[in-house]
């Protein structure tokens, strides 16, 4: 068994968490989700990091659902437990910018993992799917309310309730993939969308993603007045006036995080 359910590296602002239990195909039991979760909570405090990617350290899965093994101990009063919920919810809301690539199988829990992420990379050997109700459960770590903010409520009734999966270029198609790439050119389709990024203003990506999450689920409205805050918060910063100087002066702007 794999001593360190996860493994994380950095370069420079991009952070990686793989997850690393390949002999059961990244089966998200509590002690993974545990060290998942005190790894993205070290790098989401950390100011240097601006990119949280997630991958599988190999084999062929990203991560194949939960431990069936241990669901089948699970009680009432656990489904009310804080878990993988949460911290996908605290990954959704991440002030960082998440990629999740998926290359292999994610299956319920995996397949949650990847939707709680900004952008989502799917090889051709990528298979999505949320077949919990196999197992007289249903998605529980957010699928029932992402899927169909992702795909449609009709798309995501259809896979919930047959539980099929669908490979990564019909996940691409109907909008759960954000990119559609070969195996073989997934690191390049990564480095492509990290340098579009990290290009950007690091308080403008901050404020845009809280713009638009928070945003999503209120009236138009409110939701305006969440994008004017937010707009007037950017005038009054530092890399406002650099990125346009920059953009004036026909040059790459040296955004300060300020």
């Amino acid at each position: 068994m794999s001593e360190h359910s996860v493994v994380v590296t950095t370069d420079q602002s991009v952070a990686t968490i793989a997850l690393n239990r390949p002999e059961v195909m990244n089966a998200l039991d509590d002690t993974m989700v545990m060290q998942l979760e005190d790894a993205f909570h070290t790098l989401e405090r950390d100011a240097k990091i601006h990119v949280i990617v997630f991958k599988s350290a190999g084999g062929k899965a990203f991560a194949a659902g939960a431990d069936i093994k241990k669901l089948q101990s699970k009680t009432a009063l656990d489904g009310l437990m804080v878990g993988m919920q949460e911290l996908y919810s605290r990954i959704e809301q991440s002030t960082k910018v998440t990629i999740a690539l998926i290359d292999g199988y994610a299956l319920g829990g995996g397949c949650e993992l990847a939707m709680a992420c900004d952008i989502r990379i799917a090889t051709e050997r990528a298979k999505f799917g949320l077949p919990e109700l196999n197992l007289g459960v249903i998605p529980g770590a957010g699928g029932t309310q992402r899927l169909p903010r992702l795909v449609g409520k009709g798309r995501a009734l259809d896979l919930v309730l047959t539980g099929r999966t669908v490979r990564g270029e019909e996940a691409y198609q109907m909008g759960l993939a954000s990119y559609f790439t070969q195996s073989d050119a997934m690191e390049d389709t990564l480095n492509e969308v990290l340098h579009a990024v990290l290009k950007k203003g690091p308080v403008a990506v901050k404020l845009a993603k809280l713009a638009i999450l928070t945003g999503y689920d209120v009236d138009m409205k409110t939701a305006q007045w969440i994008e004017k805050l937010s707009i007037s918060l950017l005038f009054g910063t530092e890399d406002k006036t650099e990125g346009t100087k920059a953009f004036v002066e026909k040059r790459d702007a040296n955004f300060k995080n300020c």
